[in-house]
């Protein structure tokens, strides 16, 4: 199947912002555009490559909660692409997304994102097909990844009636098999711990930057206890 330009795409939803089911989606291109997309991923061919070597692209995001299933939204994404252990600064992606719902005085306060800001975003739709788009077919990494996995998963199958088929690498991982004895959580213990400036932290793009970091460091910690790639990693993992 041709598909449209994704810009085209992207202006062909610009501006609807029906808020049930499919609404925000058009027509049925738009769906599968990201079908085409999810058809180029091969998640078990990541698992062998050299941590060094492998692209991913570290994410965080930003909610009104910790449930979607219950009505929590992603307020906002932020990206950023690493090579190995490089942080690739120029190759970054963020975005607020639209909701019709009143974001809660607590969200407010962290995040920083108002009720004015959200009513002037882009669809949700629009927003999280831009973000994969940006993506394609690098690994995706998160803190703790559970909250944007659920968030993802159930975002995809809300909008686009699609399974989410990306594999999410939880940073928890590496720090485990490397520091099995470290109790912690908090992303900004795991930087003031790494002696890693704290710098806009619960914004997402902020704290997918600060992940970066912490990825960085930890591929090559894992490296020195014999992890070549994230098959070594999961095996480590399952030892402990």
């Amino acid at each position: 199947m041709v598909f449209e330009p994704f810009q085209q795409l992207l202006r062909s939803i610009q501006g609807k912002r029906n808020t049930g089911g499919l609404g925000e989606v058009q027509n049925a291109q738009q769906i599968a555009f990201l079908r085409g997309l999810q058809k180029e991923i091969q998640p078990e061919e990541a698992l062998g490559i050299p941590l060094t070597e492998l692209k991913v692209v570290v994410f965080d995001i930003e909610t009104t909660g910790f449930y979607p299933e219950k009505g929590d939204e992603i307020l906002s994404i932020g990206a950023v692409k690493m090579n190995g252990s490089q942080i690739l600064l120029d190759e970054t992606y963020y975005s607020l997304m639209y909701t019709e719902k009143e974001i809660p005085p607590e969200i407010v306060k962290l995040t920083g994102i108002t009720d004015e800001a959200i009513k002037a975003a882009p669809p949700a739709s629009n927003v999280l097909l831009e973000f994969l788009e940006f993506v394609k077919d690098s690994t995706l990494v998160a803190h703790h990844a559970n909250h944007e996995r659920s968030f993802m998963k159930y975002a995809s199958n809300h909008y686009f009636r699609t399974p989410f088929k990306y594999r999410i690498v939880d940073t928890a991982f590496l720090f485990k098999i490397v520091e099995r004895d470290l109790n912690m959580i908090k992303l900004e213990d795991f930087c003031a711990y790494n002696d890693i400036p704290i710098i806009n932290r619960h914004h997402a793009l902020g704290d997918a930057r600060l992940t970066a970091e912490l990825w960085s460091l930890y591929i090559e910690k894992a490296k020195k206890i014999g992890c070549e790639n994230l098959q070594d990693v999961y095996e480590r993992y399952a030892r402990l």
